[in-house]
């Protein structure tokens, strides 16, 4: 057992002040507030949040990385330089990437992340010999990075919709593809969950999984958590309604997909009816602001959805920044530009996106919280620096960035001290792992 003192700590009724808290065997014991530190306490400085919940990622984008920022156009053209980095990939080098990725994730407060993943098979499209060889890599990559993953095992079947029908897998796509959704099931069905892992499911999205298959996806993947890439693109909308007449989340939610373990990610481009489909259900609303307004998707009805009973998560997608507080704070920040109001969302309810609810999107319903019997995953932020010297506790998350973040962790033990990982440099990690992708590029 390890006792803390915190000089302010979020809990669940908000922050909170002089807090005292137990670990038991990696888990939150007894906590309380407005209590003086006892001797042999470890005294923690700063603001003690939950660990950030990283809810959407594709751990290989980080290849590009200011490599892409620059060069125009739209997310299609961006996808194009993206499948040029999915050709360099085998599990060696997944396990690398992902790794270092994952550790930097950790450095910056995040301790559980939703890995989107459908880079499944050999760059020929033939299984290997494990069929989840690429799914084990990121298990394993999570485990020493010491972060939680939820495998988001992700059904990817056509290369593609028109408003004709859909299109036939491309060369790079054919690595992302099982057959059906019985021979995905099939493979995923040899996927274990552990201490550490979660095995959840995704759709990649309406273009990749034609109408048909959505049905069976929601029978065999009934009890799991399940994501899907909802209407990030206006030409996405445009080739469902020319060719199902239909919204994407319509499709969706005639499937039997979209209920309280649904996560609809990036959400951007909703109709009211969409939007009141997805509060009904309770479902969840992934955004990932970096990334949206990176790839100029637009932004998203986030208030509004929160308002018809969605939850809402957050994720970093594609990872040009990995930065909890930056994507929490471009939740409230994109609806201050869309309403020309301020506090759109509470610090409680933009902090509780960013953990608690993007932990319950992935599976972990005892996690999130700073409260007796949660798993004890947690982050210390530094209130005297550069960024936050001067700020109220309560107002921290406005004004704190990644470096800001001292400690990190994880099921009770140490993953950053410092702002030091436990993996040594990650900078390093991160320069071998990028330097062997782009050598076989």
């Amino acid at each position: 057992m390890t006792h803390y003192w915190a000089e302010h700590a979020w809990l669940p009724a908000g922050l909170a002040h002089d807090v005292r808290f137990e670990v038991v065997d990696g888990s939150f014991g007894a906590v309380h507030a407005k209590v003086r530190a006892q001797p042999g306490d470890e005294v923690l400085r700063g603001v003690v949040v939950p660990g950030f919940a990283n809810a959407h990622s594709h751990a290989f984008h980080r290849a590009l990385r200011g490599r892409t920022h620059g060069d125009g156009g739209n997310f299609w053209t961006w996808r194009e330089q993206m499948y040029a980095v999915t050709r360099q990939l085998d599990p060696d080098r997944y396990f690398a990437l992902a790794r270092a990725v994952y550790a930097e994730m950790a450095l910056a407060g995040i301790t559980a992340v939703g890995e989107f993943h459908y880079v499944h098979h050999d760059r020929d499209g033939r299984p290997y010999a494990d069929p989840n060889a690429m799914g084990h890599a990121l298990i394993e990559a999570a485990r020493e990075a010491g972060v939680r993953l939820t495998l988001l095992d992700t059904c990817y079947l056509s290369g593609g919709l028109s408003g004709d029908g859909h299109l036939p897998l491309d060369d790079v796509q054919r690595r992302f593809a099982d057959h059906d959704v019985d021979a995905w099931a099939a493979r995923v069905a040899s996927l274990a969950p552990d201490a550490t892992t979660r095995i959840g499911a995704a759709v990649h999205s309406v273009r990749a999984v034609p109408r048909e298959q959505l049905t069976p996806m929601a029978e065999v993947t009934r009890g799991r958590v399940v994501h899907a890439h909802v209407s990030e693109q206006p030409a996405e909308n445009l080739a469902t309604q020319m060719f199902y007449g239909a919204t994407p989340t319509e499709l969706l939610a005639e499937a039997g997909l979209v209920n309280e373990r649904f996560s609809a990610v990036h959400a951007t481009h909703l109709s009211d009816g969409d939007i009141a489909l997805l509060g009904d259900a309770r479902a969840t609303a992934c955004f990932c602001p970096t990334t949206e307004r990176d790839l100029a998707d637009g932004i998203g009805p986030a208030r509004a959805l929160a308002e018809a009973g969605a939850r809402l998560s957050l994720g970093s997608d594609q990872h040009a920044v990995i930065d909890p507080f930056e994507e929490l704070r471009g939740l409230e920040m994109h609806e201050r530009l869309l309403s020309n109001e301020r506090g759109r969302f509470s610090p409680d309810e933009l902090l509780e996106a960013a953990t608690v609810e993007g932990y319950r999107s992935l599976g972990w319903s005892d996690a999130g919280r700073i409260v007796e019997g949660q798993v004890a995953d947690f982050v210390v932020v530094r209130a005297d620096t550069v960024n936050t010297m001067g700020t109220k506790p309560g107002q921290i998350l406005y004004c704190a960035t990644r470096a800001d973040v001292d400690r990190v962790v994880v099921g009770g033990r140490p993953v950053v001290d410092g702002a030091h990982h436990q993996l040594g440099d990650v900078a390093e990690l991160l320069a071998k792992a990028l330097a062997d992708v782009r050598e076989h590029q």
